[in-house]
């Protein structure tokens, strides 16, 4: 009860209908799946892993500033602000898994 309070009164929520739960679902795993293929792109297409490597990471970094671009659009923040801001924190991200497998891999 405490919980159904909360969130109709004080955060303004109402219960999600239960069919939508599938839906969101398969509208999380496609973007999933669709963002997970945008770096691969590049290795698959490329005979040479190390012009994968530089391309894949110049894709994802436009991809991230498009989809930056967009969320501020939508949500009204400045858009190329948060195109940036996505782009840096993506980088940023990145960079802390690759250090984190460097370290567990040694």
């Amino acid at each position: 009860r405490w919980v159904d309070f909360m969130m109709r009164f004080e955060l303004g929520l109402e219960r999600p209908a239960a069919r939508r739960a599938v839906s969101s679902a398969g509208t999380i795993g496609a973007a999933y799946f669709g963002g997970g293929l945008v770096p691969l792109v590049p290795y698959i297409l490329l005979p040479s892993a190390t012009q994968a490597l530089w391309l894949s990471a110049a894709v994802t970094l436009v991809t991230l500033l498009v989809l930056g671009t967009i969320k501020g659009k939508m949500t009204g923040m400045p858009p190329l602000r948060s195109g940036i801001q996505t782009v840096v924190i993506g980088s940023v991200a990145a960079a802390v898994a690759y250090l984190v497998a460097r370290w567990v891999s040694s």
